[in-house]
């Protein structure tokens, strides 16, 4: 839940409302149409031209990997900086933990913010 920070631009509940207003806007993941395959390769890779980093440190080191783009690719299309990198078993339970709580969940409510904390916080007082 920290590493990403993904709640800097996606919003903690990953509805679009970020945590930190110097931050990009984020896509409402609980929204989102995505297959988990297109999942992986968004956070593994990034988005060219917008404002997802690549989480992946390889992502774009010259083997195409990613979209079949390399370095000089970037140029015209820069990636920011991610906060930190991720291994693949990692980027594989952040697209797990996105499907089971927040991709296709609907908008939070009361229940689902208990289920996604784990216990009540303070962020779930305010919910129906």
């Amino acid at each position: 839940m920290q590493k990403g920070n993904c709640h800097a631009c996606h919003g903690w509940a990953g509805d679009g409302r970020k945590t930190d207003y110097q931050m990009p806007n984020g896509a409402n993941l609980r929204e989102s149409a995505l297959t988990r395959e297109i999942v992986v390769l968004t956070i593994k890779c990034g988005r060219p031209g917008r404002n997802m980093p690549a989480y992946d440190r390889l992502a774009y080191s010259g083997d195409g990997r990613c979209y079949g783009m390399s370095p000089a690719d970037l140029k015209a299309n820069p990636l920011p900086d991610p906060p930190a990198t991720l291994q693949q078993r990692e980027i594989e339970l952040i697209a797990d933990f996105l499907f089971a709580k927040v991709i296709k969940q609907g908008a939070m409510d009361r229940a689902k913010c208990i289920d996604y904390w784990g216990s009540e916080v303070d962020a779930c007082r305010d919910l129906k």
